[in-house]
């Protein structure tokens, strides 16, 4: 069973929505006792880095994260905010705190002439190498964003995979037991929907 974690962000029902699409039992909340139960947990969102953190603390959630993710190893899949919130901080209305799960911040784009912010529609995801999340879906395949800022980060390491948009960013994250991605796989169609279902196959390793 997959915890979906509501925090107020929006695009939970999506997300759910896509999981029970490939029949995959999957359950939202924002009880700490209720996600306890999950094997596996999915923090999605859009909106502002400062408000996701407030949100989360105020139901514990934060607490919740830390124990389930990086004491017990549970796997997580963050989408869009949920990539951003593992890193340390972001610049987003002032300096703000994030997870620290990987070191680096988040940052506005400051873009060439001619390019949009926030950054929305179809881009290519160009992966580093190979994991069970990216199970055919080759290096250069498109997703769906929408962003006005992206993650710096400073553990090339764990940078899995970059997306070019003006600059190049981290797109996707691989550490561990985390998994997160900028793009949204619950918008980007067919190819979003394997993601997800690869997601689900990795988490029951």
């Amino acid at each position: 069973m997959i915890g979906i974690i509501d925090y107020g962000m929006g695009n939970i029902g999506s997300v759910l929505k896509a999981f029970e699409y490939l029949g995959i039992k999957a359950f939202v909340s924002s009880s700490p006792d209720e996600l306890k139960r999950a094997h596996a947990l999915v923090l999605p969102g859009v909106g502002a880095f400062g408000d996701a953190m407030s949100n989360l603390a105020k139901n514990g959630l934060i607490e919740l994260l830390n124990e389930e993710i990086i004491e017990k190893k549970k796997p997580y899949l963050g989408i869009c905010l949920g990539l951003q919130l593992i890193f340390e901080e972001s610049e987003e209305f002032g300096k703000q705190k994030g997870f620290g799960w990987v070191k680096g911040k988040v940052v506005k784009f400051n873009l060439p002439e001619g390019y949009k912010i926030p950054h929305m529609g179809w881009n290519q995801v160009w992966t580093k190498g190979e994991h069970p999340l990216f199970d055919r879906i080759p290096s250069g395949t498109y997703f769906y964003f929408v962003h006005s800022y992206y993650a710096s980060t400073e553990e090339k390491e764990f940078e899995f995979a970059t997306t070019d948009y003006g600059v190049d960013f981290t797109s996707a994250v691989v550490k561990d037991n985390i998994v997160a991605v900028q793009f949204h796989p619950e918008k980007s169609g067919r190819i979003g929907l394997r993601f997800l279902n690869n997601f689900f196959r990795w988490s029951l390793r």
